[in-house]
């Protein structure tokens, strides 16, 4: 068994687990038994992420590397590919996409970076592919509305200024006031939503954090109120409405200044 610092050793564990008088549990996991745990692995890295938390993420990176080898493993077993072509494949691809550093190309900018990776990536594709093809759809939907605008924006599809995003949302707002049909108010909705992303996205502001952090926040506050609650022995649903938001500013104001 290599060292425990060594990559091959997770490897090599993996290899155990799912081979004959290994993990019965292991052993009987296929790619898709295990695709929601893939997912989770990824909510949880980027939770640490959120959280500033490096001792949580090197520990969330491990299960995160670990989901890799497996379904690696699994592709393995059934004769599609290696955890060695996997290696191969990405190491391969950053070269290739990175001639500025790897070859004789100029990038001053990470906008001339993301102008050739996008040309790249165009040359990759067959002709008749669209450039959003490779989106995931499983994307959630925050992250895969600002995946597609940040693509097209690299082609010169975006708004010249914030101004116009702005003014794009107010007028989808109106929109979805004079919507009197519930797949209307859907789709205006939606649309109020894509336009906030894309604003989000002129701003540096990742779509899917921001949410998250909001309901982390929403929460906390939450949580003080019942705590409140069951302090004076009262009962949350009984309180009227102006008792709760008193509850609620008290719980914005204390929480808040903790953190």
């Amino acid at each position: 068994m290599p060292e425990p610092t060594d990559f091959n050793a997770l490897v090599a564990v993996i290899d155990r687990l799912r081979a004959p008088g290994g993990c019965p549990w292991d052993r009987e996991q296929t790619h898709l038994s295990v695709r929601d745990s893939l997912l989770e692995e990824c909510y949880e890295v980027l939770e640490a992420i959120d959280a500033g938390d490096a001792a949580e993420l090197k520990i969330e990176l491990g299960d995160l590397l670990m989901q890799v080898v497996f379904h690696a493993r699994i592709a393995a077993e059934n004769g599609d590919f290696t955890i060695s072509d996997v290696i191969e494949g990405i190491v391969r691809k950053l070269i290739r996409r990175h001639p500025h550093v790897f070859g004789e190309t100029e990038a001053r900018d990470s906008a001339a970076v993301l102008r050739h990776w996008e040309d790249i990536k165009k040359a990759e594709r067959p002709v008749d592919v669209s450039m959003l093809d490779g989106v995931p759809k499983a994307m959630p939907a925050l992250a895969y509305s600002q995946e597609i605008q940040g693509r097209v924006a690299r082609v010169g599809f975006d708004w010249k200024d914030d101004s116009g995003v702005l003014d794009k949302l107010s007028e989808e707002v109106s929109e979805l006031k004079e919507a009197t049909m519930a797949t209307e108010k859907e789709a205006e909705f939606g649309d109020i939503l894509f336009t906030l992303v894309n604003y989000g996205r002129r701003q540096g502001i990742d779509a899917e954090s921001a949410l998250r952090g909001a309901g982390r926040k929403f929460t906390g506050r939450f949580k003080a109120m019942e705590s409140y609650c069951r302090e004076r022995g009262l009962s949350f649903k009984e309180l009227s409405f102006d008792q709760q938001n008193e509850l609620w500013e008290k719980a914005k104001r204390e929480n808040d200044s903790a953190t």
